[in-house]
């Protein structure tokens, strides 16, 4: 008799984080180069836009949440700020050890976004690419960022998105729904993965939608800009100034500078 194959995990849209973890764990030694073969290299640039808007300086402490592997890690540590690279699969934070553990100023954390392991008010800048869709509870995890960053500090979350071009979208669509299932039984160990993927792009609210969430979690000066056509947005908030002694208005006025 056979011995039988290790199940493999594939989450749904209720993210089980069990579910989530296991799945994120099994992809990891072949993730990034899955990413760019499936984003048709645009990944790159999507963390190149990340990398920008974070602005990261010497001396900062960056929380680089769902941080996967440390890619998107190691394109801020490069600027000389501390950064926390945190991920919620185990798997996921020993292959970026494995790849980044000899930078001095990134360190590896396993933490949930939900119930983050860190105190109030410790980092200047909080920022996630990629795994706010992929949390039970979206809204906490905001709320969780907010709490850790210092007052006055930045968010930056890049997410996939819905491109506002209606021809576009039906293209984007094609592409994920004939395409990317094919492909990702090319390149990828868990092709099941790739599912839920395409269903949790579906499934996430839009560019205007995440928005709004991210004023409810209490953040200000929320803007987003679309990359590659909508594909994608990058979003970016502050955390209200503590004192605060200034008119909601001029809060809400800092946006525009940025």
């Amino acid at each position: 008799m056979s011995p039988r194959e290790p199940e493999s995990h594939r989450a749904d849209l209720q993210k089980d984080p069990g579910r989530v973890s296991g799945m994120f764990d099994e992809v990891a030694a072949g993730y990034d180069r899955t990413n760019t073969v499936l984003s048709l290299g645009n990944d790159k640039l999507w963390r190149v836009a990340t990398t920008r808007a974070v602005d990261p300086k010497p001396g900062q402490r960056i929380l680089d949440l769902a941080a996967g592997t440390g890619a998107s890690s190691v394109s801020l540590a490069r600027s000389g700020a501390e950064v926390v690279a945190a991920d919620f699969s185990p798997g996921m934070i020993a292959e970026g050890r494995r790849r980044h553990g000899g930078i001095p100023n990134l360190t590896f954390a396993q933490a949930d976004a939900t119930a983050l392991p860190f105190g109030d008010a410790e980092f200047d800048t909080v920022t996630m690419s990629f795994g706010l869709r992929n949390v039970n509870e979206p809204d906490q995890a905001l709320r969780e960022l907010l709490r850790v960053t210092k007052p006055g500090g930045r968010l930056v979350v890049c997410e996939f998105s819905h491109p506002p071009s209606p021809a576009f979208n039906g293209l984007y669509r094609f592409y994920n729904d004939r395409v990317l299932p094919v492909v990702a039984k090319t390149v990828s160990s868990n092709a099941e993965a790739y599912d839920y993927l395409n269903e949790s792009i579906k499934d996430w609210p839009d560019q205007a939608a995440l928005a709004a969430r991210i004023r409810e979690a209490g953040w200000i000066g929320v803007a987003h800009r679309n990359l590659s056509m909508g594909i994608v947005a990058l979003h970016r908030a502050l955390k209200p100034a503590s004192p605060a002694p200034a008119e909601p208005s001029a809060a809400e006025g800092s946006e525009a500078g940025r």
